[in-house]
């Protein structure tokens, strides 16, 4: 394979896009009253935004004769605001806690953030000033920043109350993680994740369908691929491009599958061909994961593979799953490359790959499924999941008829290790609608979603557990992302899926 990596980087560099700027202020203003040692406001923007914020301070009273010292918190969540940050015990790190400590030495002054936050709420606490003066918040405001064009975006129509809800917080969701690139939340961790792009962009494509922002970061993932041509699952843009040293066997994988949904938005035949070899590379090292039978090895290294945020989760059989909707992808696209003439790709090429997908799928059969509970299965210890069961019926290992029955015994199965993100979720819904089973996806979907949003939600979460809707898995609420980009599905699903009442008859 010749290296073109730095090349693919200049070529995503052409298509950075302009970013939207928009100045927001605060519903309710600002306080009438001047404020002294201990006193707090808070600042409700009506609305979930990403962006720079600031404020305009002065005093009354006698001359200033000690600075004036103030902490300012940011929050996505109406609950942030009575977390403390000081009680944190997480394992991510709390430079992520949206709070700034700020000293004010002459006022009036204004202060310009230089960071960039993600927010609704802004809380001021006056730390200290001085008996002789009080502190005045003369204005506050906040450039809004997204590269999302809000011209460009698609109209849905015939939709009810809830579903008009639910499709306005997907895309504040979506336009809110579209800055340079497509980041998976712009509050933590503000970066491109390729499990992420592969949803975003199928939202994008059914909204504001700025396929130019999905074909800049295929080639960057592309241009940061390892020295063995191996997708990295995540990089960073600042200060340059950069790849991240994490490798998860189904985000690699997934590299495929979005090269494949692009092409089926755009037409773009150059991308793909450019990028082919790249795709190719990520099935050929993920062979090495299979044993002489054509079964997934199964691994207790944390984040092999990833498939849904639940450290008790079997990754074998999902990953098996993975890898053959992965595989069948491929091959469609081996056939579009090999119409366009391209000498990277034979019948040959395309033949070996058919023959390897039904090796997979006999193996899943025969190893991983449990005909007495009509169930996949996955590990050591046999579990059930709504993650592998679900990947092996988007997979399509058995028929729609059988692809039925597995998720109808999975719902009665009261042992199934369950699902954690929207993430998840979303392939759920997409595994329902797969064989047939409307209603059940339509249900699910607005119980879930629909269920952020009676919870609060102007964007939707990273994680959401409708039985404890502020769960973490990070060791603390405080550092979990609100607006987070793998959560903005259901727009596509209503969209691009007819997932609607209207649709349901």
């Amino acid at each position: 394979m010749t290296d073109r990596r730095l090349e693919f980087i200049q070529i995503a560099e052409k298509y950075k896009p302009k970013m939207q700027i928009e100045t927001v202020r605060p519903l309710n203003g600002v306080p009438t009253k001047a404020l002294k040692d201990g006193d707090s406001v808070i600042f409700d923007f009506g609305n979930h935004y990403v962006g720079h914020v600031k404020l305009c301070l002065s005093s009354v009273g006698s001359h200033q004769d000690a600075p004036a010292f103030i902490k300012v918190k940011f929050c996505e969540a109406e609950r942030e605001l009575n977390e403390d940050s000081s009680n944190y015990q997480g394992w991510i790190s709390k430079g992520w806690i949206q709070e700034e400590w700020i000293h004010a030495d002459v006022l009036p002054t204004v202060l310009e953030l230089p960071r960039r936050y993600a927010f609704r709420y802004v809380k001021v606490e006056v730390l200290a000033v001085s008996g002789k003066y009080s502190l005045v918040i003369d204005s506050v405001e906040a450039d809004t920043i997204t590269s999302a064009q809000e011209n460009g975006l698609a109209t849905c129509e015939g939709l009810t109350d809830m579903e008009k809800r639910i499709d306005e917080v997907a895309i504040r969701t979506l336009r809110n993680c579209m800055q340079d690139v497509f980041e998976d939340g712009p509050k933590r961790d503000r970066r491109l994740w390729i499990g992420d792009l592969r949803l975003q962009a199928l939202a994008n494509y059914a909204t504001f369908g700025q396929n130019d922002l999905v074909k800049r970061c295929l080639y960057l993932f592309a241009g940061t691929a390892d020295e063995n041509d191996r997708v990295r699952s995540c990089l960073f843009t600042e200060p340059e491009i950069e790849g991240d040293d994490t490798y998860m066997f189904d985000y690699s994988l997934f590299f495929i599958d979005t090269l494949l949904s692009y092409y089926k938005e755009t037409k773009d035949i150059e991308t793909v061909l450019d990028l082919y070899d790249t795709a190719t590379r990520q099935l050929e090292i993920a062979k090495e994961y299979f044993d002489e039978k054509h079964v997934m090895k199964d691994s207790d290294v944390l984040g092999w593979c990833f498939l849904d945020w639940n450290l008790g989760l079997n990754k074998q059989a999902g990953a098996q799953a993975v890898y053959i909707y992965s595989e069948k992808a491929m091959i469609e696209l081996a056939h579009i490359v090999l119409e366009h003439g391209s000498e990277n790709v034979s019948i040959q090429d395309i033949e070996s790959m058919k023959t390897d997908v039904a090796n997979k799928i006999c193996a899943a059969r025969e190893h991983l499924f449990d005909e007495t509970k009509c169930l996949f299965v996955s590990g050591e210890n046999k579990q059930v999941s709504y993650a592998a069961n679900a990947w092996a019926v988007l997979a399509g290992i058995w028929d729609d008829e059988k692809n039925a029955e597995i998720l109808a015994a999975l719902e009665k199965e009261t042992n199934a290790e369950m699902m954690v993100t929207p993430y998840m979720h979303h392939h759920y819904v997409e595994a329902l609608l797969s064989c047939g089973e409307k209603e059940k996806a339509y249900k699910h979907m607005t119980s879930y979603w629909g269920g952020m949003i009676e919870n609060g939600a102007d964007t939707f979460y990273e994680l959401y557990n409708p039985e404890n809707p502020f769960e973490s898995p990070y060791g603390s609420s405080i550092v979990n992302s609100y607006c987070h980009a793998w959560s903005c599905t259901p727009t596509y699903l209503m969209r691009m899926c007819g997932l609607t009442e209207g649709n349901l008859s």
